[in-house]
């Protein structure tokens, strides 16, 4: 007969992989997403609820800026948390590569199909400047993708940075100001913020993922028309 831990381990492992399941749609691409999107899940949310424990404030040691406490929110670190987003974000870069191919994912960016069609029909002696026009589009289009892929790093980091940084130092004032009973609320405030910023960095990152595996649906006739392009 199963124990009440492990009844409550199996509800929330079923339970996650079963959303997972819901938002990729396949069960052998949820198999490779689902480990890394659950252990980074687990890892968050126990790093969040280990700063809950009561006295940790109490612990410093003497540092030339004065007490500093020796057990704090390793989430509050942006240092570890952009390791965590890099990590994530070359992942999905790696993901996409390999559903798209490296030329197609090259060409994702860096889209000059418009413009080698007008200088094709400027050879030709019949120059069609809206072609130029839409390559300009398409490039700058491609360098807008290029953008959005490196901001992924700041709005995935900043995002659960600013949030237990916040709480921890909120944490810290009221505790300050209100001793003993007035922190409890804030407390309570800290347990609902940690569970939901475990829960939105790994749905951000699965989403993300999931997006990247799903970029190989371009059609192979429009990679090659591309590379023709290119080549003339």
């Amino acid at each position: 007969m199963p124990s009440r831990v492990q009844g409550l381990a199996e509800l929330i492992f079923e339970g996650s992989w079963n959303f997972v399941l819901g938002i990729v749609g396949s069960e052998a691409k949820a198999k490779r997403i689902f480990p890394y999107v659950f252990t980074i899940f687990i890892f968050v949310l126990s790093a969040n609820l280990l700063t809950l424990i009561p006295g940790q404030n109490a612990v410093s040691i003497r540092a030339e800026q004065g007490a500093v406490p020796l057990f704090r929110a390793i989430m509050a670190d942006y240092g570890l948390v952009f390791i965590m987003t890099i990590t994530s974000v070359i992942m999905m870069q790696i993901v996409a590569i390999a559903a798209m191919g490296p030329l197609a994912y090259a060409i994702k960016f860096i889209n000059v199909k418009n413009v080698g069609a007008f200088f094709v029909s400027l050879i030709k002696g019949k120059p069609e400047f809206s072609l130029l026009a839409q390559g300009f589009l398409d490039v700058f289009l491609g360098f807008m993708d290029l953008i959005g892929e490196v901001a992924k790093v700041f709005s995935l980091s900043f995002r659960l940075f600013g949030n237990v940084f916040a709480g921890e130092v909120l944490g810290a004032v009221m505790l300050f100001l209100l001793p003993f009973f007035g922190p409890l609320p804030f407390l309570f405030l800290g347990l609902l913020s940690s569970c939901v910023q475990a829960f939105v960095f790994a749905v951000i990152t699965l989403i993300f993922v999931n997006m990247a595996s799903e970029a190989g649906d371009v059609p192979e006739e429009e990679v090659m028309e591309s590379l023709s392009e290119l080549n003339n």
